[in-house]
């Protein structure tokens, strides 16, 4: 978590869910009901809207019936002066925060802004949507993995998929199998990985490594550690958080980081 600046509130980034109210999270609602302000996107319904606080202030940074949208640039300014008035700032977003919704765009805004930020992962479209037409996404003897692809790229067309994150669940004692397939398909063997042990948990452990060097962190969480295990690998696990230093994006992106300083 990023360390709180003297007079700046904190942010909340917030996963509303694919629309019904009731799959809302009891941490969503937790923090919606004590917010100061809402920053909220076209996506969320009026009935999660009637749930705000009235005494909570609400600003709309979505399109919806052909009115102007703010820009992300102009949304990032916008959370960058809520947290500068307001203790508590949620930004309440459609499915998850971290899921095709530029969670981590503004996740590393404010960083970069040093405003103690926190998020609550939502239920993303795709399993939201999937569950209520009883489709299942996984299924040990139909398929045991799941791309999740945008229909959209930065400039508004279809792009196929490039570098995409992989996350490996239940993969810890196998981490020497799946190091070894992805080093044979071409992947880098200095290709950032993270590994997650009792993820939401008090006791959660998150540790950053290299591809090459999986196998052997993962031995050691097996040995050190009794619960589930999740390993992520890409680029973005450059963000994970620690305890003692935030870890952020590197050059690759720093013009975008100028284009909304």
């Amino acid at each position: 978590m990023s360390t709180k600046t003297i007079n700046n509130g904190q942010v909340w980034l917030v996963g509303a869910g694919p629309g019904d109210p009731e799959l809302l999270t009891l941490k969503a609602m937790r923090v919606l009901h004590e917010a100061d302000i809402v920053l909220y996107d076209s996506l969320i319904s009026e009935d999660i809207l009637a749930m705000l606080p009235k005494r909570c202030v609400r600003l709309h940074t979505g399109k919806r019936c052909g009115q102007h949208s703010m820009s992300q640039p102009d949304i990032h300014q916008a959370l960058l002066s809520a947290a500068r008035k307001y203790s508590r700032v949620v930004r309440l977003k459609g499915g998850d925060p971290f899921m095709f919704g530029r969670g981590g765009e503004e996740l590393e805004f404010l960083r970069k802004h040093q405003i103690a930020t926190h998020v609550i992962p939502g239920i993303t479209a795709a399993a939201g949507c999937a569950a209520s037409a009883q489709i299942p996404l996984t299924h040990r003897d139909f398929g045991n993995a799941l791309i999740i692809h945008s229909g959209r790229s930065r400039l508004g067309e279809y792009e196929v998929s490039h570098n995409p994150t992989r996350v490996f669940y239940m993969g810890l004692r196998q981490a020497g199998q799946i190091t070894g397939q992805l080093l044979m398909d071409g992947m880098a063997d200095d290709t950032p990985v993270a590994l997650i042990v009792n993820g939401t948990l008090a006791n959660q452990a998150v540790y950053n490594t290299t591809l090459v060097a999986l196998p052997q962190l993962a031995d050691s969480c097996l040995q050190e550690h009794d619960g589930p295990g999740l390993i992520i690998v890409g680029e973005v696990t450059r963000f994970a958080q620690h305890a003692d230093v935030d870890t952020m994006r590197h050059n690759t992106l720093e013009s975008d980081q100028q284009a909304v300083a």
